[in-house]
């Protein structure tokens, strides 16, 4: 996607954040570029792979 975006005479005064979640992202200013990347941090033994519930046949 590319977006331009002009805020001449941009002024902030006062921010307040309450809350922050896990894809947040707070910009105040330029940025020429933006690169957002993910990781799942859960170890690999606490993975489950297949059917949580056995299923009795």
């Amino acid at each position: 996607m590319n977006m331009e975006v002009h805020n001449w005479g941009l002024q902030v005064g006062n921010v307040q954040i309450d809350a922050i979640t896990s894809s947040s992202v707070f910009l105040v200013g330029d940025s020429e570029d933006i690169i957002l990347s993910s990781f799942f941090d859960t170890p690999p033994e606490a993975t489950m792979i297949g059917s949580i519930v056995p299923l009795s046949g």
